[in-house]
């Protein structure tokens, strides 16, 4: 896909206010007419050039000018920047002086748009540099770099070649059906299609890492008054967010901190304490808990372990008395946090590792949010719990969109091995495989649509 006779655009590419440097980017066919007007001259091609800046035959600015033309640019096209004083006037009549010379101000992204739309870079790269300039953490930045250096359009090519490999001989078998071949016989083709949907699913499990990066993960912070919710909140965060009392009921709301374990973007939330109160305002509290906790990536039940050292039978009744919904159960999302561990210090009691929930098995990890005591231990299980570790190398970004695709093609492989063990008509073997690699397709951009890609541009900021 490339653009042809495109308008000549231009926009600030650097973020509004004061600064020492400001850039106005320009795009298009009119460039060296606009470069021969503003400078006095023609710049040569990738070289750096101190000019005047001039409109209507005065000096505006005085700065850097760089040529690229075409197709050794960032968007394929001719591409003029002009690098000058980072004032806002400066910057907005510098801007001027390109419209009043043709340009048009560029849409959200349309410099990215004709990047892609003129092969410099592929979908997954493209939103790779709109990540990276969002990037929370060091580690969804490094992801990020990765992406944009074609880390995973590479893994995502190499299934399609290898889906079209597959393909390529199913449809070869299906032309000659008539012949006495069995092109299947010898097990090969299964085991070649073995092989690709373990190749999808690994690459599944670090695009699922890269939108943990890119997105975070949202962890409550859910039990009863008094069990040392804020607390733990403000030793996570290592600041004073949360109000904290010897008062039940002290939290009535929703407080949220965003925090970064080892680069993971994580967003705490700590909530009011879950019993009933004829209390309505407490009341109200209560409901946005259990909200939360319905919403959540992963659950922490705080329980004081006082309590539960001084009856045994404490922790199933809380269980009970929390009503906490049973999905955080069935999909793994609850993690018991027995807190202030340093007030047993002096008794004989052993906190459990584990214990037992509604019949499903449930870590637990014993902390003091007082003292600091065992939360690198809680850090690290945060991490455990939704599959990160800081020993995975090759990590690149990905996307929700990015995630459903690649689930969606896993499903058309595992379709398309089920066909072919049963030795169903090789036509449907054929179909799932198309699917399947049309579904890879939509991650790079190889088939997308117009909706699409107004919907991911429109989120870049106007420069790029």
């Amino acid at each position: 896909m490339t653009i042809t006779d495109t308008d000549t655009i231009a926009a600030i590419a650097t973020p509004p206010g004061r600064s020492g440097v400001g850039i106005v980017r320009v795009s298009g066919p009119l460039c060296t007419g606009i470069a021969r007007q503003i400078l006095g001259f023609d710049p040569p091609p990738r070289k750096a050039c101190y000019s005047e800046f001039l409109a209507n035959n005065s000096v505006i600015d005085k700065g850097i000018a760089l040529y690229f033309q075409a197709p050794n640019s960032f968007t394929g096209e001719d591409v003029l920047e002009l690098q000058g004083h980072g004032g806002v006037f400066v910057l907005n009549d510098l801007l001027k002086a390109t419209l009043d010379l043709g340009c048009r101000i560029a849409r959200p992204g349309e410099f990215s748009e004709r990047a892609f739309l003129n092969g410099k870079m592929d979908l997954t790269q493209v939103e790779a540099i709109s990540d990276l300039i969002n990037a929370s953490t060091e580690q969804a930045a490094r992801s990020a770099v990765r992406t944009l250096e074609g880390a995973f359009s590479d893994r995502i090519n190499e299934l399609v070649s290898a889906i079209t490999e597959l393909r390529i001989f199913l449809e070869a078998a299906i032309d000659f059906s008539d012949e006495d071949i069995d092109f299947i016989e010898d097990g090969k083709t299964v085991e070649k299609l073995h092989h690709i949907i373990e190749r999808t699913e690994a690459v599944f499990k670090q695009a699922r890492l890269g939108t943990i990066l890119q997105e975070g993960i949202k962890v409550a912070i859910a039990g009863r008054p008094n069990a040392g919710k804020s607390s733990l909140l403000n030793a996570l965060s290592g600041r004073d967010s949360a109000i904290v009392t010897a008062i039940p009921g002290t939290t009535r709301d929703t407080l949220r901190e965003l925090i970064d374990i080892d680069g993971i973007p994580t967003h705490i939330i700590d909530t009011a304490g879950l019993r009933n109160s004829d209390d309505v305002v407490e009341q109200e509290g209560v409901k946005r808990a259990r909200a939360v906790i319905e919403e959540a990536d992963l659950v922490l039940l705080v329980i004081d372990s006082q309590s539960l050292a001084c009856n045994d039978n404490h922790l199933e009744s809380l269980f009970q008395e929390t009503r906490l919904p049973e999905s955080v159960l069935i999909n793994n999302r609850l993690l018991v946090i027995f807190n202030k561990t340093d007030l047993l210090a002096d008794r004989q009691f052993q906190l459990p590792g584990q214990v037992t929930v509604s019949g499903s098995i449930v870590d637990a990890v014993p902390v003091s949010a007082k003292t600091g005591a065992g939360l690198e231990s809680l850090r690290e299980k945060l991490k455990s719990a939704v599959g990160y570790s800081t020993s995975e190398e090759g990590s690149f970004m990905a996307r929700e969109r990015q995630l459903q695709a690649l689930g969606r093609a896993r499903e058309f492989l595992d379709s398309a091995l089920l066909q072919l063990q049963a030795r169903n008509h090789l036509e449907l073997v054929a179909e799932d495989l198309r699917q399947a690699q049309q579904n890879l397709g939509e991650i790079t951009g190889q088939v997308t649509s117009d909706e699409l890609l107004g919907q991911i541009f429109s989120s870049f900021c106007i420069g790029k």
